[in-house]
């Protein structure tokens, strides 16, 4: 963001507008044939309008021969030409709109090809990316990205093409029937003009893009603090947030006043040209009707012809500045789409062929950044149908583990191996439709619960969710509910508290029922009476999958086959709960410190002391 009076914030003026133009072309493919009718629609609506100028001058010399007297002008009244010039003026106005009506369905298909490409594009972009992204600003982008594919293709259809069509018809008779003269002072007019409009709009395009930075900046700091609502209001900071807001939007507004001013000066200087070009070629009529060179109905046809090309090229500086600032929000979208995704399925990569289930990690290493390791040559093996658990203070890297199962990230060494295939070279859709995953911090959609908790497996019958809820001991809560499992959670389901939230996940884990299972931290947010139902259900649950148990509350992972303890990336003890209490290392000590936590919270608050 710019400090007023500071520096102008950073733009990215490496755009490639031509090759973004070819790349609307296969969103045309699709109509070709509706497209080009389209384009036909326009010539000829083109053909009608230039024609009725044409008439209008034989309608004036058809008049000027036949004298002035009333009585010889009423009988020798052209119906003819009358006639041509009502059919000419529907013409135009038939073909003009049956252009828009056929063309619609090409502008709006292709907006939204481009739309849902955009989306699942960024489904496919890492996980990395959207941590890192900033989702107003993604949102504002997306948003003007592909409107901007329908306003390209609005304006060349119902602008620019147009204005072509008419000025290469123009022209034509222009050089047929006139001196060359009168070509060269109003095409000369016109290339004045577009140069006029070239310049000052290349000059102020930078405020524009400015604008559209800071637009984005604002729209993500309101999201987020929308977003972060209950921290905003835990800390009083409602003041903070509207100042920044308001800082960005006021430097925003620095550089619209500029954009605004600067069209002004545009605006002048195109109708300059236009009234220095309109005068020129009048005063060169006018001169040949006064020596006889051309008729009053030449005349009129040239007047004609300068109103029907000055107004729409009156409006070509509007359209161009529209076009610029559409290539620059298109430009977005582009490169957007040309992010490469940060994992992709090797060549030749093959389905998962899952049949026990067993999890291994051999000699894994891996960090977020190169300069922050996260594992040492991780060793871990979860045998088909068993549970492992594993613990370790926070940083440890624990849940880590489940993110690289899921490949959201690609390891740096070692291997990753379900059933003795490496992950990375199975498909990544098949390796996560055979995992299930309870995350720590559940976040929901904002619909109802029976479609967060059936977004699962979306194909399931309603018994089989409703059946899901009551193995996560939520569906007498959810049809408690004024609209039962029609509630909706709101965004990221806040209306939800986080033990609803996590039995809601719960569920949709269960629901998927995947050979594969993982459980980060959760029972975290539930009460000791809901967890201990809750670890009945999941018990029973694990009995039938591989489970991975990722964990802070030792208490939860005491029936596990085996447990591992983490700390700095590197397994420092593994065994059962038994034996790792009797061999009183870190995992006896972590014991021994959560037991007195809970016994400190367990005993009742001490009374009042006697005086």
């Amino acid at each position: 963001m710019m400090n007023r009076g500071g520096a102008a914030p950073q733009v990215h003026k490496d755009r490639r507008d031509w090759q973004n133009l070819k790349g609307i072309l296969p969103y045309l493919w699709e109509f070709r044939g509706r497209a080009l009718f389209a384009m036909a629609c326009l010539v000829l609506s083109k053909v009608a309008n230039v024609g009725v100028p044409v008439v209008l001058k034989e309608v004036v010399d058809y008049f000027e021969r036949v004298g002035r007297h009333p009585t010889a002008m009423a009988a020798a009244l052209p119906l003819s030409l009358l006639l041509a010039y009502g059919a000419l003026k529907l013409s135009a106005a038939l073909f003009n709109e049956l252009r828009d009506v056929v063309f619609a369905k090409v502008r709006y298909r292709a907006m939204r090809r481009l739309s849902t490409r955009v989306l699942e594009h960024l489904h496919r972009l890492s996980l990395r990316f959207h941590l890192d992204r900033k989702t107003g600003a993604v949102s504002r982008d997306l948003e003007r990205g592909t409107r901007s594919v329908s306003q390209i293709l609005n304006y060349m259809a119902f602008s620019v093409l147009p204005i072509l069509v008419e000025f290469t018809l123009v022209a034509f008779i222009l050089l047929r029937d006139y001196k060359p003269l009168f070509a060269l002072a109003m095409f000369g007019s016109v290339a004045v003009y577009i140069a006029v409009t070239l310049a000052i709009t290349e000059w102020r395009m930078d405020f524009r893009h400015y604008m559209n930075r800071l637009d984005s900046e604002a729209n993500t700091q309101a999201i987020d603090s929308l977003i972060n609502y209950e921290t905003v209001k835990y800390f009083g900071n409602e003041r903070m947030e509207l100042e920044r807001y308001d800082g960005t939007l006021a430097d925003w507004e620095v550089w619209a006043v500029k954009s605004q001013t600067s069209m002004s000066l545009l605006n002048f200087g195109q109708g300059s040209v236009i009234a220095l070009g309109v005068t020129l070629i009048m005063y060169l009529a006018m001169s040949g009707v006064a020596s006889g060179e051309i008729s009053i109905g030449d005349l009129v046809l040239l007047n004609a012809f300068l109103l029907q090309l000055f107004i729409p090229l009156g409006f070509l500086g509007v359209v161009y500045r529209q076009i610029k600032y559409s290539l620059a929000d298109m430009d977005l979208i582009f490169k957007l789409l040309e992010r490469a995704p940060e994992i992709t399925d090797r060549a030749g990569a093959t389905e998962l062929r899952v049949t026990a289930g067993s999890v291994r990690f051999s000699g894994v290493d891996f960090g977020y950044h190169a300069e922050r390791q996260i594992l040492y040559g991780f060793d871990m093996q979860v045998p088909a149908g068993s549970k492992v658990a594993v613990v370790g203070h926070s940083g440890a890297g624990k849940s880590t583990l489940a993110r690289l199962i899921y490949r959201f990230y690609d390891i740096s060494g070692g291997a990753i191996t379900i059933d003795g295939q490496d992950i990375r070279e199975v498909t990544q859709d098949s390796l996560r439709a055979a995992i299930g995953i309870v995350p720590q911090d559940t976040v929901l959609f904002n619909a109802s619960i029976y479609y967060n908790i059936a977004y699962g497996r979306p194909g399931a019958a309603r018994a089989e969710v409703e059946r899901a809820a009551a193995m996560a001991h939520i569906r007498d809560f959810v049809e408690g509910l004024p609209d039962g499992w029609d509630t909706v959670v709101g965004e990221r389901g806040l209306k939800l508290s986080g033990g609803e939230k996590q039995r809601v996940a719960i569920a949709r884990a269960i629901l998927k029922d995947p050979k594969i299972l993982i459980f980060d931290e959760a029972t975290s947010s539930l009460d000791s009476r809901t967890e201990q139902a809750i670890q009945e259900t999941l018990a029973e649950v694990a009995a039938r999958h591989t489970t991975l148990v990722i964990a802070h509350r030792l208490s939860t992972v005491v029936d596990a086959d085996q447990i591992l303890v983490m700390a700095a990336g590197r397994v420092i003890e593994r065994g059962t709960h038994a034996a790792l209490i009797t061999a009183g290392g870190s995992y006896r000590e972590m014991w021994e410190l959560q037991r007195r936590e809970r016994e400190q919270a367990e005993q009742p608050a001490a009374g009042p002391q006697a005086l």
